[in-house]
């Protein structure tokens, strides 16, 4: 009987330590990731805002990704001009730490 009840305890107090740690961890990852998640929103929102603004990109479909401050810009576009000026309009939004550009042109398949 000892031994079956060393071994419950010590799963008890495994399993107890188990819940408690992992409880520590996520409280404070939980609020970090929100956070920076609500940030890469708002920085989503206003380069997408921006692009839509430019009459003469209207018409392309650019999709816009941010985490942990890096900007996607994905889509096509008709030519390298066009892709140079939504990056520009991207750069001057504020909090971005890097812009990724992952654009093509119609019918070349460059970025």
């Amino acid at each position: 009987m000892t031994q079956r009840t060393a071994n419950n305890c010590f799963i008890v107090l495994f399993l107890l330590f188990q819940v408690l740690f992992s409880l520590g961890c996520t409280s404070a990852q939980k609020y970090e990731g929100s956070r920076e998640q609500f940030d890469d929103i708002v920085i989503t929102t206003k380069v997408h805002e921006a692009i839509i603004d430019e009459p003469s990109l209207r018409p392309f479909d650019i999709n816009v990704r941010t985490i942990k401050g890096i900007v996607e810009l994905s889509g096509h576009v008709n030519s390298r001009d066009d892709m140079d000026k939504v990056i520009a309009i991207a750069r001057k939004v504020e909090g971005i730490k890097l812009i990724k550009n992952d654009m093509r042109t119609y019918g070349t398949g460059d970025y």
